[in-house]
């Protein structure tokens, strides 16, 4: 036997229905929304309403037929005698008809007569029974039409006439004067409900007729908020459609974020900022490796063109005479440019470990301030007419917002500083900064190479990552600030190089670390160098946990700071209060006995 097929066909069914309601635009479901629940709860008003009316006019028609009940049994006697044209002419309005002992009609009675000659009763069970009715509850029946003119009964009257009754059987006995029953049986009191149908049908037509004004006035509201409601979820859909279209500064409108829309909002112009400033910096990083490689071939070019040169120069002259002593100093400028091709690729290569996070050991134990030394002291062997000072690096507090605390070099014996890093890399930075002062200052212009120790409420790793200008140096001294206050954070390494030549202007300290960088816009370097030496110091200290930045301004020279972590803060010991010495002693004569 073959499954059967129909469940796949009503899954599709319902798939394509799905799809279908998934493909109504947002506004449209919430507006159908609004007038379908309008809808029905105008329906379910309506209709309580409707019901409690019926209600309460059926208890009162029931409650005037028993009342009525007292006067009919008053006039008992007289409505064989009164009555007129088959007792229609009694009253008017209530039904009656008088039954023996036996259920059987006696004929006297009361039937109400209608316009155009339009009698109307309730159908009652026939004579000599009353199967179905229950004594003193009333009931409803329908209605028995009879015209007796010839005349055509107008369609109002007609529609009253057929109206059901509500009718009531009660029993009743006259007594003699001496008290004995003479006579018993049942009479039946019926009232039309046509009144109290009008009634109700009035207030139906009512009720719908409010009904609907109240849906299109909801639907009209409902229509105006849901569209307000809704407007900023356009502007961000224009918003993102122009961010699609390149234009990645567009954000959206702000909104109280106490709504969901404003929360959307702020959630998404934080994740555009974020995506801008990814973008940038992509873009940043693809300018800085274009601008990489480009150097990188005029570095190697320069030295490669050199031996070329040479080289074709030697076969050209080789023949001439005095070729040997021409190849001599051919050989020495190969040579010369084949060292320098050699130091490019080593530190293209140090770079490229440094990058990839090989080539250097930090879990060695160092002596920086033999480092330093050993620096100034190669710098005083290079020149030897320049003034070097040593000493301390201490903060000087600042005096208001327009003088704020800064480094400042203390003179004196530098302190012994000892860390955990690679000191061959250590000694690499520092002899790298040292170059530069030796080759990019006046040989007599004076240097002051500075340690120290200090606090600051800053993680190494937070450190790290700021970048190398002078707003992260005064970060770095605010919470130095923090740390020597409270004594909270980690104790960091501070070597300051200070110089007194040409200085760099303020727009160039922070290239100085770019690879290949050179203030000489003719690329010569006819002072030598790479121009990889202070780009490797970065990635060094940054290697380090650590933080180097340029400072100073230009013509009073140019400021290196280097700062590497030695060892988180250890809290000051309070002092014992004089209860807790005597706590003590008691202890101490305790303990001796």
């Amino acid at each position: 036997m073959q499954p059967p097929r129909s469940l796949p066909k009503q899954n599709k069914v319902w798939s394509r229905f799905t799809r279908r309601i998934q493909a109504i635009p947002l506004s449209t479901k919430l507006v159908t929304c609004i007038i379908v629940l309008l809808t029905i709860g105008t329906i379910g008003i309506s209709f309580s309403i409707r019901t409690l009316v019926g209600n309460y006019l059926l208890q009162k028609t029931d409650t005037q037929l028993i009342n009525q009940a007292q006067l009919i049994f008053n006039s008992m006697d007289s409505l064989s005698s009164d009555t007129g044209d088959d007792g229609r002419s009694l009253m008017n309005t209530y039904y009656v008809e008088v039954r023996d002992s036996e259920y059987k009609s006696t004929g006297a009675g009361s039937v109400p007569m209608l316009r155009d000659g339009v009698v109307s009763e309730p159908s009652l069970p026939a004579d000599g029974s009353i199967d179905g009715v229950t004594l003193g509850q009333p009931f409803t029946t329908r209605a028995v039409v009879h015209i007796t003119t010839s005349r055509t009964p107008d369609h109002s009257i007609m529609q009253a006439a057929q109206s059901p009754w509500r009718v009531v059987a009660l029993p009743w006995n006259e007594k003699t004067r001496t008290g004995q029953v003479k006579d018993s049986g049942v009479v039946f009191i019926g009232l039309s409900l046509s009144d109290q149908i009008d009634t109700a049908n009035t207030l139906t037509r009512f009720c719908a007729m409010v009904g609907i004004a109240v849906v299109l006035i909801g639907a009209i509201l409902g229509t105006i908020l849901v569209q307000s409601t809704l407007a900023p979820l356009k502007r961000i859909e224009k918003t993102a459609a122009k961010i699609a279209a390149g234009d990645l500064s567009q954000r959206v409108p702000d909104l109280p974020e106490s709504t969901e829309v404003g929360s959307l909002s702020m959630s998404l112009n934080t994740m555009l900022t974020r995506i801008e400033e990814s973008f940038h910096a992509q873009e940043e990083t693809t300018e800085k490796m274009k601008r990489f490689v480009s150097d990188a071939s005029h570095e190697l070019r320069t030295p490669l063109a050199a031996i070329h040169g040479y080289a074709e120069l030697y076969k050209m002259q080789r023949d001439m005479p005095g070729a040997l002593e021409r190849a001599d100093e051919s050989i020495e400028h190969i040579e010369a440019s084949s060292a320098r091709m050699t130091v490019l690729v080593e530190d293209l290569l140090s770079l490229a470990r440094l990058d990839e996070g090989r080539g250097i050991d930090i879990t060695q134990q160092v002596k920086l301030t033999s480092v330093v030394r050993d620096a100034a002291d190669d710098l005083h062997a290079l020149d030897p007419d320049r003034g070097i000072s040593c000493g301390q690096v201490v903060l000087q507090p600042g005096t208001d917002m327009d003088h704020p605390a800064q480094f400042a070099f203390q003179n004196g014996q530098m302190p012994q500083i000892e860390l955990k890093g690679d000191a061959s890399r250590l000694r690499q930075v520092v002899t790298n900064i040292v170059g530069n002062i030796h080759r990019y200052t006046p040989a007599d212009s004076p240097v002051e190479i500075s340690m120290g120790v200090l606090p600051a409420s800053i993680s190494p790793e937070s450190l790290s990552r700021m970048p190398s200008n002078e707003q992260s140096l005064r970060h770095l001294v605010e919470a130095i600030e923090v740390g020597q206050s409270m004594q909270v954070g980690m104790n960091y390494a501070i070597v300051r190089f200070s110089d007194h030549g040409p200085g760099v202007p303020p727009e160039a300290r922070s290239k100085i670390f770019e690879r290949f960088y050179t203030a000489d816009p003719s690329r010569a370097r006819q002072k030598g160098g790479t121009g990889l030496g202070m780009a490797i110091a970065q990635s060094v200290v940054k290697a380090h946990h650590g933080f180097i930045c340029a400072s100073g301004s230009e013509g009073t020279g140019l400021i290196l700071t280097v700062v590497l972590p030695i060892a988180p803060v250890e809290p000051k010991p309070q002092p014992i209060t004089a209860s807790e010495n005597r706590k003590n002693e008691k202890k101490n004569r305790k303990s001796k006995k």
